[in-house]
């Protein structure tokens, strides 16, 4: 079989410049060409230097020069979108790890995949052991009653709360089938609490020396429960881009999250 050809949107990016290094060594996907607003030049030497990529600001001419199947998407919501519309027009699936899309736009996305036949995977945590800990969160919030999400980033992370936050709230709370309780006394100050998405208290850590962090906290009489996700560096979300590039050839449509192509059920 052919190796699966593919472009990095967002090329110089922190995680982006970390897909270059990785998916140029797959032996079954072949990096085609790379977008970012500041390449300068026309070639990107790949980290072995013994091979270079044609490398443009312009999307739309690197898709015409180097016909790839997949676009990888590592941005920001403003370039994404209008990478998407030009991306799926044309045929390429879509990977897509940017965050702080908001629905609307996951929403036009998933049309735009359907209307032009191709697959389209966002998630908001491409990590696989931040995967696995929003589903151990999703089987305990069906027992425990009281929740809060600690998330940790570095100073530069644009969003906040994450997306990985919200998302894993959101997957509790629809485990579990109702709010969770929300702790303090009527007329507590509540000032110094952060985002609250039904009754889960999200509080957002911004600071140099952080990467991605996040940590789920159970409490029930006489007890609590702690699950936690510690990313060490980018390396860790390789693993579930490469399998989200695999699988979005395969399809037609929106998959959102890594858990459906982790084929991760929820516990009965």
């Amino acid at each position: 079989m052919e190796p699966i050809k593919v472009v990095i949107h967002g090329a110089l990016g922190r995680v982006g410049r970390e897909m270059v290094n990785s998916l140029c060594r797959q032996n079954d996907i072949r990096l085609v060409g790379a977008v970012d607003r500041k390449a300068s030049g026309d070639s990107l030497a790949l980290p072995d230097n013994s091979v270079t990529i044609p490398f443009f600001t312009d999307l739309d001419r690197i898709i015409t020069t180097c016909r790839p199947d997949v676009m990888v998407d590592f941005t920001v919501a403003k370039a994404t979108m209008p990478a998407a519309r030009i991306a799926t027009k044309r045929g390429v699936h879509l990977v897509i790890g940017t965050t702080g899309l908001a629905a609307s736009e996951i929403d036009e996305i998933d049309q735009l995949a359907k209307a032009h036949h191709v697959g389209a995977v966002i998630a908001p945590n491409f990590a696989l052991g931040a995967v696995l800990m929003m589903h151990l969160a999703k089987i305990a919030a069906k027992y425990l009653d009281y929740a809060e999400i600690i998330e940790l980033h570095h100073h530069l992370k644009l969003d906040a709360p994450s997306g990985t936050a919200l998302s894993t709230a959101r997957a509790m709370v629809q485990s579990r089938g109702k709010p969770f309780v929300h702790p303090g006394e009527p007329g507590q100050t509540q000032n110094s609490r952060r985002e609250q998405v039904d009754g889960i208290t999200i509080h957002s850590v911004r600071l140099p020396g952080l990467m991605a962090h996040q940590e789920i906290l159970f409490g029930a009489p006489g007890q609590t429960l702690s699950i936690r996700h510690d990313t060490i560096n980018r390396e860790c979300y390789v693993p579930g881009v490469i399998l989200a590039i695999k699988e979005v050839v395969k399809r037609q449509g929106l998959v959102y999250g890594l858990d459906i192509l982790l084929n991760l059920q929820e516990t009965k």
